[in-house]
């Protein structure tokens, strides 16, 4: 290697610790394994509580004969649940990431 590359590679390698550095482990990728969990986890609070306010909705629906009404309260109060749910994990898991940094 010539004397005249010296600095440049230098400068890269600077340049290279730096991003290295600017990066911390509290960023999640969008491959990251942590972050596809997190992201199943707020997706499974959601889905949980519209098949659970939809299906209570159904079955109430049938016992009292009022279809659809009941089936269209508990779905939206379903979705309510589901987003209250998963904003509770959310705040959660930040809490985490706050804790471990």
């Amino acid at each position: 290697m010539s004397d005249d590359n010296r600095p440049a590679l230098e400068e890269l390698g600077r340049r290279i610790r730096k991003v290295g550095g600017a990066k911390n482990g509290s960023e999640l990728s969008s491959r990251s394994p942590r972050g596809i969990t997190r992201t199943f986890r707020l997706t499974t609070e959601m889905v949980a509580a519209l098949g659970v306010g939809g299906v209570g909705g159904w079955l109430l629906d049938g016992w009292f004969g009022t279809e659809p009404w009941l089936l269209l309260v508990f779905l939206f109060l379903g979705a309510a649940a589901g987003i209250l749910g998963a904003y509770r994990a959310a705040t959660q898991l930040m809490k985490e990431d706050m804790k471990s940094n």
